[in-house]
């Protein structure tokens, strides 16, 4: 396809559509392949360059027939992941292009970190792009989603790119029609249903992130008609969404009004808008007091206040209403007296004759017909000050000739004067010249001697006109100097009034595009944005300035990084000196904001070392039982008094080994521990599988009591299936030693303690319930303290690390650890990890790789998986009917474990190799050949060295924190990875569903 061409010979920027959906599984992939469908028929050049069939049926049906690109391999560190091929696809040059998964992130090594900066090169080489993604990936929703769902999207795009988007198509469905599909088995498979609709696919979660859809939409959608308006010029009134516009001037009554307007606006399911109009001249009387209690009123009713200028309020408030579309306007009735409307209709009278279609409402309240305060001087009109200067001297001539039987030549003159008088009170000193000239001139013509002449025969009459000429000049000089007065003071109190806004912004921390929109708002400009270090750091308007150059007015702030960006119509040189210090104002804005940044960051040291102080504190009740047991056996040993069996010194010797493993292993999660609560190292994050780490840490829970040991053996009913989260091994261990040991010791020896582990959308669940005597409501809490005992009412021994040493070791895991009482009695002890989403995770700081590799030929070819130090055990898959047998990896610091499970085989078997030491290094080795097993081990490094795996079979999804959810890929060789090719992860995001099969046939 050649590329599209402008008439300036460039290349036409292609168009990209993008299918929103609320939650995975509503169809957004199925439509996507829909529309290629029926541009195929069309005619129209289509390929499929990325696609996520999730290993749905219907999906990879409709898939069929679409020219497909295959994706670029990126290796990293061993492992090969694939991504789309932008060079594949500018070298194919389609006409339409589909990529999947918009808020994809790509491996490290690729041209771009994100999926959506490889579409905007497709886009600029001219390609139209189709893509997908949900409402939960939207920048500007993610803590929005995070506070619904309680998950975390690790994936986001901006806002800024689907809006740029040609079009944006929600694809929508019912709740109850997505978890139909659900149940029958369209999105997940059968095993992940029941989870899934049980946590992330409840009915009140996708009916809020349905509307979260639906209003971000219509945002848009009003966003762009707004836009369209204004490239128009169309001023008229379009009713496609309801809007109320409430205009307040400030007095006893606008709460009044602001709250019959909610009314209305709530009635009619419309967007609420408060307006104030301050005159150009000043701010007429409105104190900062009642003006912030209006702001709160407004945040309150879920309404924003805006504040605009203008000397005509009426045209000012309907030119507002118009900008943002208002359906209707709410009005107080006048407080003005019958006699003053009789020279002046009034605000609320001139508001509903020029309207139009904007439907007026006028609202009465308790001030209403008190009259108010007179102002003074009122604001000067030009046109009705020399208008009056015209018709004043007319009717007082008309006037004075009716009276000229009754009054003598001084008389008339006085009824001149006063016309003279109110014309210089109304319009200033040219006009009342001009009145006063021509007043002299008609006084002269039709009343002086000789009448109907210019002649002025005696000298009185002449000295009484140049009187009165002299008189009214001096009295328009007087009024104009007191109105210029008062127009500054109203000035001053208008600066004084935005000065003082613009710092209880910066005092209450407001964020800096509300405080750019009210400069906006204030001085009327189209758009406002402010640069500091070289950089848009905020922007408010229409089209607002990027560079200096752009801008119509830059204000440099005081320290010399920061400027202010004003676009619109050129300001007052009276204007610069409010706006220089409303500029140093939002530069101190952000200076705030980088030291609540430092400040939080000093937060995070102070917890860290309250942390590690509550380690130190803990250390004596862990250490107490080992050291106890130790003691008493060596004692029994040297003691001369008693003379042991064999088999009680073998005992004996036990429980010293026994102990000193304890507080082998005990010192070696300290030292940990310390060194993470001072920030050297970060916890190793990598995939953890559930079954394992809970049979290790019912282990080290007896290792210092046998009866005890026996106890967690018996008791303990483990149900944690095939799960497995994103955690460091050994503080995980440590944390369910902990909880499960407590659940032990504070609950009846003939009732069972329960350790379950549930998938629940990004997240896995992990609960130890136990039947003991609980504790009382509301204490919750304070069981994560320094020293808490369940109950604190027994003499049992201590507690361990306690569980403030657990939720130190969630929380600097990523998870959240929380109590809540058990139904029936009792206490269930919840922890909450990031899921592992895939079968090869890579951890950049850590440099820990997991990987499958299958190598051999034949049918006999196989992979196992090594997962060390995650899991105890290995699997290696049968091949040609031989058997493979599962062995456990000897514990990380012992040198006996018991098995968890075997299998005996007549062949062969394989098993991973013996785990490597914390500071050691691992190597990674694969057998090959007909028949016998190949496996792949981890790689291990943490300050040490190691051997590069085995190519692996995988691919899937790199996570933004060097997070990966894999698939294995389908090749027909056996893979340790997740099964055919699927994402492991919720449907079409990746994040929701459960784990993926492991040692499954790819």
């Amino acid at each position: 396809m050649a590329a599209r061409t402008r008439d300036d010979g460039h290349v036409k920027r292609g168009r990209l559509r993008i299918y929103l959906g609320a939650a995975p599984g509503v169809g957004k992939t199925y439509a996507m392949l829909g529309e290629a469908h029926r541009r195929l028929e069309r005619g129209r050049d289509v390929v499929a360059a990325v696609v996520e069939t999730h290993g749905r049926a219907k999906t990879e049906k409709l898939l069929a027939g679409i020219e497909r690109i295959p994706p670029k391999i990126i290796e990293y560190r061993g492992a090969r992941f694939p991504e789309l091929d932008v060079a594949a696809v500018l070298r194919r040059a389609p006409a339409v292009v589909l990529v999947d998964e918009l808020a994809h992130t790509n491996a490290p090594g690729s041209a771009n970190q994100k999926r959506w900066q490889d579409i905007e090169q497709l886009l600029d080489a001219g390609i139209d792009v189709i893509s997908t993604v949900n409402v939960q990936h939207l920048e500007s929703l993610n803590d929005v989603v995070e506070r619904i769902t309680g998950i975390q999207q690790r994936e986001t795009v901006p806002d800024a790119v689907v809006r740029g988007a040609e079009q944006v198509e929600l694809v929508d469905i019912t709740p109850e029609a997505l978890r139909r599909r659900l149940s029958h088995g369209n999105v997940y498979a059968a095993d992940k249903v029941d989870a899934a609709l049980r946590n992330y696919f409840r009915p009140g979660n996708l009916t809020a992130l349905r509307e979260l859809a639906l209003l971000w939409l219509a945002d848009q959608v009003d966003a762009a008609l707004a836009k369209y308006r204004a490239d128009h010029h169309i001023t008229e009134l379009w009713e496609a969404r309801e809007r109320v516009v409430v205009a307040v001037t400030g007095g006893p009554e606008s709460e009044t009004i602001v709250r019959r307007a909610s009314r209305i606006a709530t009635k009619s399911s419309a967007d609420l808008v408060v307006v104030h109009v301050v005159r150009g001249d000043g701010l007429a009387g409105v104190s900062t007091e009642r003006l912030a209690r209006l702001r709160e009123l407004a945040a309150s009713l879920d309404a924003s206040l805006h504040t605009v200028t203008g000397d005509d309020v009426p045209g000012t408030l309907l030119e507002f209403a118009r900008e943002v579309n208002a359906t209707q306007l709410v009005l107080g009735t006048s407080r003005r007296s019958r006699w003053a409307r009789i020279f002046d209709e009034g605000i609320g009278s001139s508001v509903v004759q020029r309207s139009g279609k904007i439907d007026v409402h006028m609202v009465t309240h308790e001030e209403a017909h008190r009259g108010v305060r007179w102002r003074g001087l009122v604001p000067r009109q030009p046109a009705l000050a020399w208008t009056a200067a015209i018709l004043v001297p007319m009717l007082v001539c008309a006037l004075s000739a009716v009276l000229d039987t009754y009054l003598q030549l001084g008389g008339l003159s006085a009824v001149f004067f006063i016309g003279v008088v109110a014309v210089a009170l109304l319009g200033g000193v040219l006009p009342a010249s001009f009145s006063a000239l021509l007043s002299g001139l008609l006084l002269n013509w039709f009343f002086t001697d000789p009448r109907y002449s210019l002649t002025i025969a005696e000298p009185d009459n002449f000295v009484t006109v140049v009187v009165m000429l002299f008189v009214a000049l001096a009295v328009a000089a007087l009024v104009d100097v007191a109105a210029k007065r008062t127009r500054q003071a109203r000035k001053a109190s208008r600066e004084a009034e935005l000065l003082t806004m613009f710092a209880g912004a910066v005092l209450h921390g407001a964020d800096l595009p509300n405080l750019l929109e009210q400069v906006r708002e204030t001085f009327g400009l189209r758009a406002v944005s402010m640069m500091s270090g070289g950089a848009v750091v905020a922007q408010v308007g229409t089209e607002p300035p990027q560079r200096t150059s752009a801008a119509d007015t830059v204000i440099e702030a005081g320290d010399g990084a920061s400027q202010l960006l004003l676009a619109g119509h050129t300001l007052d040189a009276a204007d610069l000196p409010v706006l220089n210090a409303v500029t140093n104002q939002a530069a101190a804005l952000l200076r705030q904001a980088k030291l609540a940044e430092e400040a939080s960051a000093a937060a995070a040291l102070l917890e860290a070392d309250r942390l590690r102080r509550a380690l130190l504190s803990a250390v004596s009740h862990d250490l107490r039982t080992p050291l106890a047991g130790a003691k008493a056996a060596v004692s029994s040993l040297r003691s001369d008094d008693i003379e042991f069996s064999p088999e009680d010194t073998t005992e004996l010797l036990e429980t010293i080994e026994e102990s000193v493993d304890q507080l082998t292993a005990l010192v070696g999660n300290l030292l940990d521990s310390s060194r993470l609560a001072v920030g050297v190292v970060s916890p190793q994050l990598r995939r953890v599988y559930m079954d394992e780490v809970v049979h290790r840490a019912l282990v080290s829970v007896g290792m210092g009591a046998r009866g005890l040991r026996r106890a967690a053996m018996n008791r303990v009913e483990v149900s944690v299936g095939e799960v497995s989260a994103l955690a460091d091994a050994g503080l995980l261990e440590r944390v369910l030693a902990n909880l499960i040991d407590n659940a032990i010791r504070h609950s009846p020896p003939d009732t069972p303690v329960r350790v379950t582990a549930e998938r629940d959308g990004d997240h896995v669940a992990i609960a130890v319930v136990d039947r003991g005597r609980g504790v009382p409501p509301g204490a919750e809490e304070q069981l994560f303290e320094p020293f808490q005992r369940l109950g604190d009412r027994d003499n049992t021994t201590g507690v361990g690390l306690g569980l403030s040493v657990v939720r130190g070791f969630v929380e600097a895991m990523g998870g959240v650890v929380r109590a809540e009482p058990t139904p029936g009695g009792g206490l269930t002890m919840l922890v909450d990890l990031p899921a592992a989403d895939a079968a090869v995770s890579v951890t950049e700081e850590t440099g820990v790789t997991r990987s499958a590799a299958s190598e051999g030929g034949g049918d006999g070819a196989k992979a196992s998986e090594a997962d060390v130090p995650e899991r105890s055990t290995s699997a290696s898959a049968p091949a040609g009917g031989e058997d493979a047998s599962e062995v456990e990896v000897p514990q990380r610091h012992g040198s006996a474990t018991e098995p968890s499970r075997s299998a005996a085989g007549d062949a062969g078997a394989a098993s991973r190799p013996e785990e490597p030491e914390r500071l050691g290094s691992a190597s990674a080795s694969a057998s090959e050949g007909g028949g016998e097993a190949a496996s792949a081990a981890e790689v291990v490094q943490r300050n040490g060295s190691a051997s590069e795996p085995a190519p692996p079979s995988a691919g899937g999804d790199w996570i933004a924190a060097n997070e990966w959810r894999g698939s294995g890929a389908g090749d027909g060789r056996e893979s340790s990875g997740a099964a055919s090719g699927e994402r492991v992860g919720a449907g079409e995001d990746g994040r929701d569903g459960g784990g993926a099969g492991r040692g499954a046939p790819g």
